[in-house]
């Protein structure tokens, strides 16, 4: 059995205080060990972006960051961004422009909309279409995810996502 190291992780707000294998990504982690499930895995090698968390306010791919990594850290999983008000316009926007259907790729493109967002305020909507082509979604074809980031942005800075 491998030797299991300590971790303490602020998930959400919580802190979690933990021991795991040093092999342990942090997707598995807050999936297995916490119980939040809103973080998804599709690849398993950082190309899709389901399972894209935030990590010290930068988005990661869970799957390929050891939870022994976030150490000291502070994590926010789909669950935790809900509460953000940045990403509940997201989520109304998503809903309006219906930008989701079987919604898994949903939480990953969420945390990347709502970095892209705060991030890049003046994002056209070239940017937006580059920004989130890392989160792999196999049902909507993208133009009404872009739709839903475009009104955001505009709605936050005056009109930036011009057609």
């Amino acid at each position: 059995m491998a030797d299991l190291h300590p971790v303490r992780i602020t998930v959400n707000g919580v802190l979690v205080e933990s021991l795991v294998a040093p092999r342990t990504n942090l997707a598995d982690f807050v999936r297995e060990t916490l119980s939040l499930t809103g973080t998804h895995l599709g690849c398993e090698h950082g190309v899709c972006g389901a399972c894209t968390i935030e990590l010290n306010g930068k988005i990661v791919r869970s799957c390929l960051t050891l939870a022994v990594q976030a150490n000291g850290g502070e994590v926010r999983t789909i669950e935790g961004l809900s509460q953000d008000q940045r990403v509940k316009e997201l989520q109304e926007a998503f809903i309006a422009r219906n930008a989701l259907q079987c919604g898994f790729c949903t939480p990953g493109m969420l945390a990347a909309a709502k970095e892209l967002t705060e991030s890049h305020p003046n994002a056209s909507r070239e940017y937006v279409r580059q920004w989130i082509s890392g989160n792999y979604c196999r049902c909507t074809g993208y133009q009404a995810i872009v739709d839903a980031i475009c009104d955001v942005l505009e709605k936050n800075h005056s009109g930036s996502c011009a057609n």
